[in-house]
């Protein structure tokens, strides 16, 4: 493993010029060869892979005197040890705690990578789901639906890098064949492991810090994202990892409770916290993007209800439902249509 880089200090002058941008961005940056380590407070990493290994979500390290917590494990096993292997880069201290923050494939289904013998905390809605206690989540649509296609992206991947002819463009592209490749081959082993230790609704760790103690809140607020989403909280820190319950885009609903969600949110917003760090994306600072993604969330339970109140099936449902008027806060809108999977969900709880 190599360490590759390093942040460094900037000069007076430039800190003085750079002040706004660098209190957006302070702390270290540690790269090995297959993650990004970024310290947000001490001993407070958010961890995203570099692209050499298909990590697909966010993971975030707490490192104390003795012992190392871990938020989420990747996508795949394979995903999980590249982590695992790359932690040296940031500290020596064993990984005590993994903890899930829901049960997503690309959050959770590299647990079975971790030691044995460290504890697997989650809500008890992951753990059932991840027990198989309520279906097999490899069969789901969820998996499926993103896992499926795989093959065929990999084999597109490959045509393309043998067609083209300028040696930059083709050595990105057998570079990026070789990383779906490899995330092709490491779904095969995925065996989906539960937590062993479940909450309801909170539970508080105290991590051994330098002077002191760590307070870590794990809180679920209510049903959002999926049916156990747990936050992360560090009072101290003012600093709360939200996995997919709130991103800096608009989240994937196939399996959310939409209806819920912006009440979710509320609860969210009675932590006092400064900076949170998502399931996917970079630190964020503002509170704003919530309040817009709760008014995204109402707004497309109230069309979709009247799309199911009207009988339109859930795909045409998809494709006529507009939510341009939210396109100042969310770039990725450019027109009318919606992801078919969130409003099939809509409608399965509509029908319930």
């Amino acid at each position: 493993m190599t360490l590759r880089k390093i942040t460094t200090t900037l000069s007076l002058f430039s800190f003085l010029l750079l002040l706004p941008a660098l209190v957006l961005a302070q702390g270290r940056v540690v790269e090995s060869d297959s993650h990004r380590f970024e310290e947000v407070a001490e001993g407070v990493w958010l961890v995203s892979g570099t692209g050499s290994v298909f990590t697909m979500s966010n993971v975030m390290v707490l490192v104390g005197e003795f012992d190392t917590l871990v938020v989420d494990s990747h996508v795949t096993p394979a995903a999980a040890r590249a982590l695992l292997d790359s932690l040296p880069v940031i500290t020596d201290k064993p990984v005590r705690y993994l903890v899930n923050s829901h049960y997503h494939f690309d959050h959770a289904h590299g647990a079975q990578a971790f030691p044995e013998g460290i504890e697997i905390i989650g809500h008890e809605f992951t753990r059932k789901k991840l027990n198989g206690e309520l279906g097999n989540v490899l069969e789901e649509n969820t998996f499926k639906s993103f896992s499926d296609p795989v093959p065929s992206a990999v084999a597109d991947l490959e045509r393309q890098a043998a067609a083209e002819t300028d040696p930059a463009r083709k050595e990105r592209l057998e570079e990026r064949h070789r990383v779906q490749r490899d995330y092709m081959n490491a779904i095969g082993e995925v065996q989906p492991t539960p937590p062993n230790i479940t909450l309801e609704t909170k539970m508080t760790l105290f991590q051994v810090v330098a002077g002191g103690s760590r307070e870590i809140q794990l809180h679920h607020f209510g049903r959002a994202h999926t049916g156990g989403d747990v936050m992360i909280y560090l009072p101290q820190d003012k600093i709360v990892f939200t996995g997919d319950m709130m991103l800096p885009g608009l989240a994937y609903m196939g399996d959310g409770h939409v209806d819920e969600w912006p009440a979710t949110l509320d609860g969210l917003l009675t932590l006092d916290f400064d900076t949170w760090l998502p399931g996917h994306g970079p630190v964020m600072r503002s509170k704003e993007t919530i309040g817009h993604f709760q008014g995204y969330l109402r707004d497309l339970w109230s069309k979709t209800s009247q799309m199911h109140s009207d009988g339109v099936s859930f795909e045409h449902a998809a494709q006529q439902i507009d939510m341009t008027n939210h396109r100042q806060n969310f770039a990725q809108i450019r027109e009318a249509g919606v992801d078919p999977r969130a409003i099939r969900r809509i409608y399965q709880l509509l029908d319930q």
